[in-house]
């Protein structure tokens, strides 16, 4: 479907989009044009787990796009600017597509009105109520749980600490999910500025194809097929390369000694990925954030986390994830003894206490 490289193949991603809450009916072709075009979703629907997942996987695509077509650009260079660029644009509530942060946050302070100047101990905050105090921290992004004196406390801790220096452990964990959305929406959208041209070729040729019969489509896909065995011969042909080497980026082989630099005569095969071969160490490391590895990992049922980079065996893989989850059940959330519930008061109970006192009518 990619057609060499001509092409993106966005119909996994299309199928998985066309299906969630936050996508919506349409053309494969339509939503080429649109798929980057994510400030037109709702915040209320980008906010959620299903939605964070699905920008992975568009990411996950169009890196191992440009790694298979484009070897030579540096995504992780371009990341890291990106990254350092993303922190302080979200600080201002100016990150395209969530700009309304900012403001939301503002209006919501002034409805809050706790001025901390006026307070200079953490007990005349308590004199608040829990309700004031909940408003004042959820306004600013912080949890709003706990007992009236922990509400004042973490509320005090502003009056000589910026929002932004403040330990992370206070702030709502909604806040950090749309950070970090917000966060592979931009990478997204600059890998999408790269491959502008291949887009625009992607969208046209799909609503090309919206006009052809069955026929059409095949004497079309066979057309091409030929154009590019043709085009590989020819280049045989001009090209004297007995040793094999791999092109660069002039269209000529590579020098023999950078080839013995980075060791593209060595074979790493990976079980997980259909034992595919990779040539060379580089290749072969990167290969356990490309799609393929991904797919191959989701296959299995287990993440593909850093406890899992050099594992290439589906037998060593399984048996390392089921050590892992043997090690991880021993300290297992219990939620009837951990999750905690607040009553009107700011009360705080585990679940099953507040459970019992709600049945009996107490709270």
């Amino acid at each position: 479907m990619e057609a060499f490289g001509r092409y993106l193949d966005l119909h996994e991603l299309y199928n998985e989009f066309i299906n969630s809450k936050f996508g919506s009916l349409m053309e494969y072709s339509a939503y080429v044009g649109t798929f980057a075009q994510t400030e037109k979703i709702a915040h209320n629907l980008k906010a959620t787990r299903p939605y964070k997942e699905y920008l992975e996987h568009i990411l996950e695509y169009l890196m191992s796009f440009l790694y298979r077509t484009e070897p030579l650009q540096d995504i992780e260079k371009i990341f890291t600017k990106l990254e350092s660029e993303f922190e302080e644009q979200w600080i201002n509530g100016e990150v395209p597509g969530w700009e309304n942060k900012g403001t939301e946050k503002e209006s919501v302070l002034q409805e809050s009105a706790v001025d901390l100047d006026y307070y200079s101990t953490v007990e005349e905050l308590v004199e608040l109520g829990p309700e004031k105090l909940k408003e004042a921290l959820t306004a600013r992004g912080l949890k709003g749980g706990g007992t009236v004196q922990q509400r004042a406390e973490r509320l005090f801790l502003l009056k000589h600490t910026p929002l932004e220096k403040l330990d992370r452990k206070h702030f709502a964990k909604g806040d950090d999910l749309k950070k970090e959305i917000a966060l592979i929406e931009m990478k997204m959208k600059r890998l999408c500025e790269i491959l502008d041209e291949v887009i625009v070729r992607t969208k046209e040729n799909a609503e090309k194809k919206l006009t052809l019969t069955y026929e059409e489509m095949e004497a079309e896909r066979e057309e091409e097929e030929v154009q590019a065995d043709s085009e590989s011969d020819d280049e045989d042909q001009q090209i004297y390369n007995p040793l094999k080497l791999p092109m660069g980026w002039d269209g000529k082989p590579i020098p023999y000694w950078l080839y013995k630099l980075h060791g593209l005569g060595q074979e790493f095969k990976c079980e997980i990925c259909g034992n595919h071969s990779y040539w060379g160490r580089r290749a072969y490391e990167r290969h356990f954030k490309e799609w393929r590895h991904q797919h191959g990992m989701r296959c299995l049922g287990i993440p593909n986390t850093k406890n899992f980079n050099e594992i290439t065996s589906i037998k060593e893989a399984t048996a390392l994830w089921e050590r892992i989850q043997a090690k991880q059940g021993q300290n297992k959330w219990r939620p009837d003894l951990e999750e905690e519930y607040e009553d009107k008061d700011g009360n705080i109970y585990n679940k099953k206490t507040y459970t019992d006192l709600q049945r009996q009518g107490l709270i």
